[in-house]
């Protein structure tokens, strides 16, 4: 069972690393990771053999706090929102008490570093203060305002001596030996200026007066102090994407009770409340619209910025805003079931997680505190042996102390991987993982399901053939008996079929009984007199043992045209086909090349059969094509690609996609596709756009670099700042830091980190991918208007165009008037209608077009010389984009 628990008292990778190491010694625990910057530990535990008193009692035993994640206030199934925002919260807690801490420290420190450092640019010093006479009460007068400040900031030493006590040392310890000895070394020094003064020994006590180090003590916590105030500041940044979410959040909303509006507490929505959405309103919980009309703006969900129409039976979703319509919905998600719940929680968990490259830093972490330990011993040793004053190896050994820097080991990662996630998420895109972060920005290749994903999803018949040897039988009498059979399935040809019918009038459906499903193959069902019909692809005709030669030759010229290919067979021979296509969406073939421009191999994954599928190949581009594959074999192909390729990612929208999808070592879901295809994914496209893809991928690599760039940081500083604070360079070159410029230094190092990992908020994906002008249109013809299979195939193949068993040529029919349908996106009201209407009837050879608003359509009739290229370029010039 996955627990999560929230710790505090860390403080730096150190204290990460000692609560992962002190609780992975635990039987019955595995899987530990624990987040510095969310303060948060999850883990796996098996009940049967550990309980959560032993985790509790271990934390606690390394020196920090531990309680579970529900105790911190967090109502998941009310409000999922409330532990990010408990998070949020505590940050500006934690940078309030920092700031005040520095305030004080610093009006502390201008009398202090006045009376320390004062006389080398001449300052004037109180009289009761100067002199030898005066030098106990000046050092005094020192000492008490260094103690002043090193209580001011005592949480550094109560975190750093408690984890030395439990043999778990921290950044904090490192910082609190090296204030405390200096502070230790300036009661030393009062020691020998009071021996000084008794014997009358006025060099002895001139000599400790410049040797006092009270300065440093408490300078050392103000530079630290500093340094936290700036890295807090800038933590805070990396959830702004996150703290914006939370925000997005409703109060309140308006509930029929009956025939009245109450006003309740979002929280307290259940679904089947029907809620009132008031003109402006942003919308509680995601529902389903029973009364009204309305345009939502979904900008916050989608980055779209057009208002999408909403009508009856239309979805709203949480955090979206209303238009100018009153529109009533039933509530179907609510609480931490919403979508824009579901985002928070998807969010957190990805700011929780860790990115596999994170752990080499991970396991120096949990040996650098003790190793700077001892490097700081060994230094104050071999200065002293090579006999330099004991002040000279003082002062190096607390320079290593205060120099090196565990923060920024700890800060390297997770605060890359939460500005990532939050920028994802205004992007659409959102990020489950650190890991699934990290390996698509190391992707060979990516793999598309084709249908709903590369192409729209709403296949339309185009062409109907029937046998020559079944004279008896018409296009009608194919297309009425499929649509009895596909009635029966949910498959997306099935509607496209349904649609065909639907628009030829052909409402009627013959009894049909006993239909099933052959997954990969087609469909069957029974006639009430017990004849069977049998609908599906070529393959399974075959299996079938029905074959007709002049049927499958022009099955296959159309077939390399992109059509699927439907075979109706009945009353034990083959009856005609139906031919179907499911055009590409307009920016499928760019997002293939763009890909392809960063080094990636793509694939096209499909069960159609190959020379469909090779066509739709062409189309995109430079890909690779594996046909013919069943529903249950997407994975093992994956499993396949894997081995050939390393990192392979999966995009699909489907149910049977979930497989692949676990399968893949990057899972892509598209929003609008099924819940198990989201749940099995490692990153959800939102807005259904393949060029979120693209972006995801160049997000992922720009992040790993930054990763990459603030680990090298880390060690890097270390390796250098460690050696030259030991006083490496002293003696050939003079160089040497005192503790108050290496505590700046390290203060300066984790600031950097922050600083690095935040230059992904400017991330801009690059130019949203249009549709290719320059692809082959695939005419759609719908009504009364579609090809007759007797008439009409490929004029560049006569032989095959019309054939029959014996290949004989038919005429075909005349030229007819030609309908074309196209989804445009943009139209709002009535004068966006017109503006399109005027743009089409412009083109030589349109006899009418007709825009539908609430569909969101436009039917265009023309003489056939007009390419849906020019349609499409026209209503583009206008100022709205094609869709479909």
């Amino acid at each position: 069972m996955v627990k999560k628990y929230r710790i505090t008292g860390m403080t730096c990778a150190a204290c990460q690393a000692n609560v992962e190491r002190a609780v992975r010694k635990l039987d019955g625990v595995s899987d530990v990771s624990v987040n510095l910057l969310t303060g948060k530990m999850t883990l796996a535990l098996d009940e049967k053999v550990q309980q959560e008193a032993g985790i509790f009692e271990a934390v606690e035993k390394a020196g920090y706090g531990i309680a579970p994640e529900a105790d911190a206030g967090i109502d998941q199934k009310r409000d999922s929102g409330t532990g990010a925002q408990a998070l949020i919260d505590e940050r500006r807690r934690e940078t309030r008490a920092i700031k005040r801490r520095l305030i004080f420290s610093v009006v502390l420190m201008i009398p202090l570093m006045w009376l320390s450092m004062g006389h080398m640019i001449a300052l004037p010093v109180p009289a009761f203060l100067s002199g030898h006479a005066n030098a106990v009460t000046f050092i005094v007068f020192q000492m008490v305002i260094a103690l002043s400040v090193m209580l001011i900031n005592h949480q550094f030493f109560i975190s750093g001596f408690k984890g030395l006590l439990h043999r778990a040392p921290n950044m904090n310890t490192l910082i609190a030996i090296g204030s405390a000895a200096a502070f230790l070394f300036g009661l030393f020094a009062l020691v020998r200026v009071g021996n000084g003064l008794a014997a009358g020994d006025k060099e002895l006590v001139g000599h400790y007066l410049h040797q006092l180090y009270f300065e440093s003590a408490a300078m050392i916590l103000v530079f630290i102090t500093v340094g936290k105030m700036l890295e807090s500041k800038a933590k805070g940044k990396t959830s702004e994407a996150l703290s914006g979410l939370i925000e997005l959040t409703p109060q309140s909303a308006l509930v029929m009770r009956g025939e009245e509006r109450v006003e309740v507490a979002a929280s307290d929505l259940r679904p089947g409340d029907r809620v009132v959405l008031l003109p402006g309103s942003r919308v509680p919980c995601d529902g389903v619209i029973v009364e009204g009309r309305t345009s939502v703006d979904e900008q916050a969900m989608t980055g779209e910025s057009i208002p999408v129409e909403k009508t009856v039976g239309d979805h709203v979703t949480s955090a979206t805003i209303n238009g100018n319509g009153t529109v009533i919905f039933e509530a179907t998600r609510t609480g931490s079931d919403t979508t824009l719940s579901q985002m928070i929680r998807l969010m957190e968990e990805a700011s929780s997680s860790k990115a596999p490259v994170a752990r080499l830093a991970d396991r120096v972490a949990g040996v650098f505190v003790p190793v700077v330990m001892a490097i700081a011993l060994v230094t104050l040793i071999v200065w002293l042996l090579v006999g330099q004053s004991a002040e000279l190896a003082f002062s190096m050994a607390i320079s290593v102390l205060v120099i090196s820097c565990p923060c920024a080991l700890g800060l390297a990662t997770p605060v890359a991987i939460m500005v990532a996630t939050g920028k994802g998420a205004r992007c659409g895109i959102l990020i489950k993982s650190g890991e699934a972060l990290e390996d698509a920005g190391s992707l060979s290749t990516i793999v598309f399901d084709k249908t709903g994903t590369l192409t729209v999803g709403l296949p339309e018949v185009t062409e109907i053939m029937v046998s020559d040897e079944r004279k008896d039988w018409t296009d009608e009498d194919v297309l009425s008996l499929a649509a009895s059979l596909e009635a029966m399935s949910e498959h997306p040809l099935a509607g496209a079929i349904l649609r065909a019918a639907e628009n030829r009038g052909l409402t009627g459906r013959a009894g049909i009984g006993q239909f099933a499903a052959v997954p990969g193959r087609g469909i069957k069902g029974q006639f009430d007199d017990g004849r069977e019909v049998f609908l599906g692809s070529a393959a399974y005709m075959e299996e079938l043992g029905y074959r007709n030669h002049g049927l499958f030759r022009a099955a296959d010229s159309l077939s390399a045209r992109g059509r699927t290919i439907l075979f109706l067979a009945a009353d034990g021979s083959l009856i005609g086909f139906i031919a179907v296509v499911d055009q590409l969406k307009p920016t499928s073939a760019a997002a293939v090349e763009r890909l392809r421009k960063r080094g990636l191999k793509v694939v096209m994954l499909t069960g159609d059969r190959k020379a469909t599928a090779e066509a739709i190949g062409r189309e995109l581009g430079d890909v690779e094509v594996i046909a013919e594959v069943l529903p249950t074999d997407k994975a093992e192909v994956i499993d396949r690609l894997r081995g050939e390729y390393n990192l392979v990612a999966m995009v699909g929208d489907g149910i049977n996609d979930a497989p692949a999808l676990a399968r893949a070592d990057v899972g892509m879901a598209i929003g609008a596709g099924s819940d198990i295809a989201i749940e099995s994914a490692d990153i959800v496209l939102v807005r259904n756009e393949l060029s979120d893809a693209v972006t995801a991928v160049e997000l992922s690599r720009k992040t790993l670099r930054i990763i990459k760039q603030n680990l090298f940081w880390a060690f890097f500083y270390n390796a250098i700042a460690i050696p030259l604070a030991a006083g490496a360079f002293y003696m050939p070159f003079g160089i040497r830091l005192t503790p108050m410029i290496g505590a700046l230094a390290m203060s300066c190092s984790s600031i950097f980190v922050v600083l690095n990992a935040l230059r992904l908020r400017a991330f801009k994906p690059l130019e949203t991918v249009r549709a290719s002008a320059e692809e082959e249109p695939l005419e759609v013809l719908v009504g009364q208007n579609l090809q007759s299979g007797r008439g009409r195939a490929e004029e560049e193949n006569k032989a095959v165009q019309s054939s029959g068993r014996d290949g004989r040529e038919y005429p075909g029919e005349d030229v007819m008037e030609q309908t074309t349908i196209l989804k445009v996106e943009g139209m709002m009201c009535a004068h966006c209608t017109g503006r399109v209407e005027k743009a089409l009837k412009a083109l030589p050879g349109v006899a009418d077009a007709s825009a539908d608003l609430e569909e969101k359509q436009v039917t265009i009739k023309s003489d056939g010389t007009v390419s849906r290229e020019q349609f499409v370029r026209a209503v583009t010039d206008a100022g709205y984009e094609v869709i479909g």
